[in-house]
């Protein structure tokens, strides 16, 4: 990747909980990302926002214990608009183990609970990334 990666962060709907998204959007961005925390958005705003931004990355937290609700909205409303494919998709928040999978069969790319090192989600980032522009 010739520039750096750009990536969006938001909350879905009105989940206060926030300092989660808010260190890794600080991690990203010391490991040489920008980052765009866009705050609480619509699904409509998070795309609009996405491909005016021209992000690479869309990460969203969510603490409501509505995971798999907001999943499947993120994609849906990505795939409304033609363009789920152009993004790698990350979740994190407080879910259980048993909801990963699941998540990962709504279309998240990657799956983050408490605790996960942010050094493994900039790996993640950076792996997937990588291996998606070899298959291009």
């Amino acid at each position: 990747m010739d520039r750096k990666i750009r990536v969006l962060l938001f909350k879905p709907g009105l989940d206060g909980h926030w300092r989660g998204i808010i260190t890794v959007s600080k991690a990203l961005s010391e490991a040489g990302m920008e980052t765009i925390f866009a705050g609480f958005k619509n699904l409509e705003g998070m795309v609009e926002t996405a491909l005016q931004e021209d992000v690479d990355v869309i990460g969203f937290s969510v603490h409501s214990g509505a995971h798999l609700e907001w999943a499947r909205a993120v994609v849906e409303a990505l795939e409304k608009e033609g363009c789920r494919d152009d993004f790698l998709l990350l979740i994190g928040g407080v879910f259980p183990q048993e909801d990963h999978q699941p998540l990962k069969e709504i279309g998240i790319d990657g799956v983050f609970g408490p605790g996960t090192p942010t050094s493994a989600i900039v790996e993640f980032i950076h792996s997937e990334l990588a291996s998606r522009s070899h298959k291009k």
